[in-house]
């Protein structure tokens, strides 16, 4: 097919022609032939199969890989999406003050919390109020209200969140700038020659570290205030527990208010003696003068 074009070409043309482009065409055609066996080849057939190999071990590591992603994972943990401070005021009418007081001891510290304040005090001279502030983890938070609640009658409870997360972030991200900035004032202090440059970089050194413990002292409250919630609970007794007693008195309650009553009386005399005193005084001198003063008159006239 080939043949019979060029056998008609070679026709056409001279015999000299005829043969360089016999020649030509040989040449190509033995090229295009051996390159196919060439050094090219055994590296284009190298490269296939390193493919293929590589496919074939892409295909075959892919459940290694699956199985590794889980692994990298639990080492690497992503962070806390939102930081939440989160706060609650209880106030529970109980029985038995003291009693109440341990249970919610008890309840923070079984919850890993623990108990920051707390302040007894004797209301009236009969019953007894506790005020205690609670600091538990952010997990038990619900639990442990809950539990508060139900230690008697809820009186009130008010709860809050706030969440601080743009803070924390900022926060962080300022110590680490802080940082690098105490770091370069340390290398320029390293190289400083000068006793001035030393002296100028120290205080810039000082102020700096000042700034970066304030940083580190914000980032640590975050931390304690969004790691444990704060619970404020109120515990007090019923006044009908105390009470109850004296809403009938009897002849011992009569003579006790009766001699309450004789004790005030005769303490608001003695206050209106006390005040008088002064001027009853004054008034018996001048009466005393008074009834001397006309002897005197008469026993001049007798002379």
């Amino acid at each position: 097919m080939r043949g019979e074009p060029l056998i008609r070409a070679g026709r056409r043309v001279s015999g000299p022609a005829a043969v360089l482009l016999a020649a030509v065409l040989a040449l190509s055609g033995c090229g295009a032939s051996g390159g196919d066996s060439g050094p090219a080849a055994d590296r284009g057939a190298a490269g296939a199969q390193q493919q293929k190999a590589g496919s074939g071990a892409g295909k075959a590591g892919a459940p290694a890989a699956d199985a590794e992603r889980p692994e990298r994972q639990r080492k690497n943990p992503e962070p806390s999406a939102t930081h939440v401070i989160r706060t609650a005021t209880l106030s529970v009418e109980v029985k038995d003050t003291s009693k109440a007081a341990a249970h919610a001891r008890a309840t923070a510290r079984d919850a890993g919390g623990l108990v920051e304040k707390e302040t007894t005090e004797r209301i009236d001279g009969t019953r007894e109020s506790s005020n205690l502030v609670l600091r538990v983890p952010q997990e038990s938070y619900d639990e442990v209200l809950r539990d508060l609640s139900g230690a008697g009658k809820l009186v009130s409870r008010t709860s809050a969140a706030k969440d601080v997360t743009d803070q924390v972030v900022d926060v962080g991200s300022r110590i680490a700038t802080q940082r690098a900035s105490v770091k370069r004032v340390r290398e320029l202090m390293d190289r400083a020659g000068k006793l001035a440059d030393v002296v100028a970089l120290e205080g810039e050194l000082s102020s700096r570290q000042a700034e970066l413990e304030s940083l580190l002292a914000q980032q640590a409250s975050l931390k304690d205030r969004t790691t444990l919630a704060t619970i404020t609970l109120d515990l007090v007794e019923p006044e009908t527990a105390a009470g109850a007693a004296d809403d009938d008195p009897g002849f011992p309650d009569a003579v006790a208010g009766g001699w309450h009553a004789f004790v005030t009386m005769l303490r608001w005399l003695a206050m209106a003696v006390g005040a008088a005193a002064p001027f009853l005084a004054v008034a018996a001198v001048l009466a005393v003068l008074w009834r001397l003063l006309p002897h005197r008159r008469r026993g001049a006239k007798g002379e």
